[in-house]
């Protein structure tokens, strides 16, 4: 089989290492003409470009069997409401747009934050989706539509973790208070539900090997999870720091997520 990974962070890099050690030949892309080599470790073949450009969209998904979107906006530009304006509406929504309009298998990794604070006592993916209008949430619903409506699939996951390059919590809350002072997008009342990374890349095959489409929850739902106010409240005790002020813009669910749609489908979690 051929796919196309469009956005080789650290999931769609372990998506890539997973299909290329299963002999599918896969085609990996970057924004970053200096990761060449480092993606083209793990891909048959590389290319740099943007998921909004359409031509070089065409190119890269000609005569490949699947599209996978693992496009994540830059971080710096994660934090401030008006910087997320710009950042997730070419990151998500064009890269899905251009996509569902050059393939006719294209499967997006979205976020939960669709759901919002979430309604219900238990989030599902058949759970309305949040009217919230910051850009966040925003671009990932459009971004879901079209992919859906090109008769796609769209993997739901919450926040990522795990690869040796990413930062620990205590790092991330560190940062929180020497770059942000101390303030966050977040609420502090969401449950912190996490993926680790080839969980993530373990999600996405499967949807793509099975041919699911539709929306899919990819989210360790074996147990509860404290929230973030829990979780980061300890970390700021622990290091003797202030806690954290949560400015609630961006939200994700206050309670249980479940993804029994794909754990029904035969898929398991094995290292979240």
């Amino acid at each position: 089989m051929r796919y196309l990974i469009v956005g080789c962070g650290n999931v769609g890099m372990e998506l890539g290492r997973r299909w290329t050690a299963a002999g599918h030949r896969v085609t990996g892309t970057t924004t970053s003409p200096g990761r060449v080599a480092e993606v083209g470790g793990v891909c048959s073949d590389v290319v740099v470009l943007r998921g909004s450009d359409a031509g070089a969209m065409a190119r890269a998904a000609r005569g490949v069997d699947a599209v996978v979107l693992t496009v994540s906006p830059r971080i710096s530009k994660a934090f401030d409401a008006a910087d997320r304006v710009q950042e997730y509406a070419d990151t998500l929504t064009a890269s899905a747009t251009v996509a569902a309009g050059v393939h006719p298998r294209v499967v997006f990794t979205s976020s939960v934050s669709v759901y919002g604070a979430g309604e219900g006592a238990v989030v599902d993916e058949g759970s309305p989706l949040t009217r919230d209008d910051d850009a966040s949430p925003r671009n990932f619903v459009a971004a879901e539509e079209a992919v859906l409506a090109a008769g796609g699939a769209v993997v739901r996951i919450p926040d990522v973790y795990g690869h040796p390059r990413d930062l620990d919590y205590p790092a991330r809350v560190r940062l929180a208070h020497e770059l942000l002072g101390g303030s966050v997008p977040f609420d502090g009342d969401a449950l912190l539900y996490r993926i680790d990374y080839r969980d993530a890349a373990a999600a996405l095959d499967f949807v793509v090997v099975n041919g699911l489409t539709g929306v899919y929850n990819a989210v360790p739902d074996a147990t509860v999870p404290p929230t973030n106010r829990e979780v980061f409240g300890r970390i700021c005790a622990a290091e003797g720091w202030p806690d954290l002020r949560y400015r609630a813009e961006i939200r994700t669910p206050v309670m249980p997520i479940s993804s029994e749609r794909l754990r029904s489908a035969g898929f398991s979690f094995t290292h979240s």
